[in-house]
């Protein structure tokens, strides 16, 4: 089941939340933590988060499997400055490794695009490490690539690697 979290029940999510990152971080994902996983940094990562929920400008989603353990999350980033309303950033699509294979990404993606165009949202933007399996999932999502940025990030083991941009419109 994917829910997306209030402010009152993100607190209480955040256990799960921190293991789902860690997870995503051993596996070799590039979210933006570097191996090993720093628990403790992380967990800080998503209380430092808890304002945005709070006020509406993240909205984060989380899948939990039969036994009610979050096995994915995704998050909407909405634009502050007034010319940039009208768009989000969609951010940290992450599934855990034990419930990949069974499209849990690409329903957290389409609860979020729904979400998006429910409130009016009409450009989204992402970006992701260039050559990962969640690129190939957003291109087979509808997504349209905007271009690719060398050395822009490191992943797992600290090495740079290019990024992909892309957008879409919701709806």
């Amino acid at each position: 089941m994917i829910t997306r979290l209030s402010a009152a029940e993100f607190p209480a999510a955040r256990d799960g939340l921190t293991e789902l990152v860690c997870d995503a971080v051993a596996g070799g994902s590039s979210i933006g933590f570097l191996a090993p996983a720093d628990r403790a940094g992380i967990a800080a990562w998503w209380e430092s988060l808890a304002p945005e929920v709070a006020d509406g400008r993240t909205a984060v989603w989380a899948a939990r499997d039969g036994d009610g353990r979050i096995t994915g999350t995704v998050q909407l980033r909405t634009g502050g400055m007034p010319n940039g309303r009208h768009r989000a950033e969609l951010a940290k699509l992450v599934v855990h490794r034990r419930a990949r294979g069974r499209g849990l990404g690409r329903r957290l993606l389409a609860a979020a695009e729904r979400a998006a165009a429910a409130s009016g949202i009409t450009l989204l933007v992402l970006d992701t490490q260039t050559g990962s399996p969640a690129e190939r999932l957003y291109r087979s999502a509808g997504w349209t690539e905007a271009g690719t940025i060398p050395d822009y990030a490191a992943d797992t083991e600290g090495v740079l690697r290019p990024t992909t941009l892309f957008h879409k419109r919701p709806g």
